[in-house]
């Protein structure tokens, strides 16, 4: 490896590349060498956006061909596992989009060849490194919430259908809203509440209007209700070892009065909602609700550019990640035992 460049490849060439190589591209110290994904069309035009000099259709020619350093797996959730185990055993650092895999046996294994080959494995979180996240973050480490009791995780779409790509296809992305969006949540509570163990998980799921035709106009009409086999909305609650626990709500279509993304922290000496990021305690003998006057935004707080730089001095200086793919391993342990737990009616373990 460059001292002072990191040499990336890409696999999987859609939406979420193109993110990825946008970040990268305008960082001085990265040169993207290589992308692969199935569709040559989306692989050459991603290549000519930004200047990518080779482009493969096979993305195990790719690893075995080019001279890089790390590689940014951007694939549907179905391919995280191989790919990445792939290009960890190739000699490669690897960045894996949420969320690790579509199970924690496949997860495991991950962590696994990353220990076994001595390279770098991290989970692509981004709302880790938000402003509100931080502030929260840091007034939990503070004591200001004393003992978290419990947390309540909603990531909740009144009718937002993806309408493109595979979300709707539980066999390739191995659930819907709860594993699309409401990993995001989920594993930013998780952080700020100091990332306990959980040990159990309870879940329901209901698919009620996805997998037939509708005329009501939505955010993204048009889905392909006849391959939908994803729910529609999960609930749950997961129980930690240090006695914590959180409920979940995730819906791609719920009848609710609109869109929610938050998260609410309630401890012994106080509380804490993540939208608006806010603080709930008792001083000088009145209930106070405090939040701050100001938070950085622009470019420099840009949670996606912030994600993706610490993943580049992480691997190209060796400075710590925010995101250890341990964590996004006990988030997939939660996100399978609710699913878990909804097949079977009945609480389960999780180990």
């Amino acid at each position: 490896m460059s001292e002072d460049k990191l040499r990336v490849a890409f696999i999987g060439a859609g939406g979420i590349a193109g993110t990825h190589m946008r970040y990268l591209s305008a960082m001085p110290d990265v040169e993207l060498v290589a992308a692969s994904d199935v569709i040559e069309a989306s692989v050459k035009r991603r290549c000519d956006e930004f200047g990518i000099p080779h482009s493969f259709t096979d993305y195990e020619a790719m690893l075995n061909t080019i001279e890089a350093d790390a590689v940014s797996v951007c694939t549907p959730n179905g391919l995280h596992a191989p790919c990445t185990i792939a290009a960890l055993e190739a000699g490669f650092d690897v960045i894996v989009e949420k969320p690790l895999a579509m199970s924690a046996v496949a997860g495991q294994q991950m962590l696994d060849a990353a220990r076994e080959h001595d390279k770098k494995l991290v989970i692509g979180f981004q709302h880790r490194y938000e402003a509100r996240t931080n502030f929260l973050k840091q007034a939990v480490d503070d004591g200001g919430l004393g003992n978290i009791l419990y947390g309540r995780v909603q990531a909740l779409r009144r009718r937002g259908i993806p309408n493109w790509g595979v979300f709707g296809r539980k066999d390739l992305q191995g659930g819907g809203p709860l594993i699309d969006i409401g990993v995001h949540v989920l594993e930013t509570t998780h952080f700020v509440m100091g990332s306990p163990k959980p040990i159990s998980a309870t879940g329901v799921m209901h698919t009620y209007l996805g997998d037939k035709p509708s005329s009501v106009i939505s955010q993204w009409p048009n889905w392909d209700h006849k391959t939908y086999t994803v729910e529609d909305l999960a609930v749950g609650h997961i129980r930690f070892e240090n006695g914590t626990s959180l409920s979940i709500e995730a819906s791609f279509a719920a009848h609710i009065e609109k869109n929610e993304w938050n998260f609410t922290l309630m401890g012994d000496k106080g509380g804490a909602t993540w939208d608006p990021p806010q603080l709930f305690s008792d001083q000088h003998d009145h209930m106070v609700n405090s939040q701050p006057h100001w938070l950085p935004s622009g470019q420099a707080a840009d949670p996606f550019r912030k994600k993706m730089r610490n993943w580049v001095d992480h691997v190209l200086h060796d400075k710590p990640t925010m995101a250890p793919a341990e964590h996004g391993l006990m988030v997939q342990k939660m996100l399978d035992g609710l699913y878990e737990s909804a097949e079977k009616g009945s609480e389960v373990s999780i180990t």
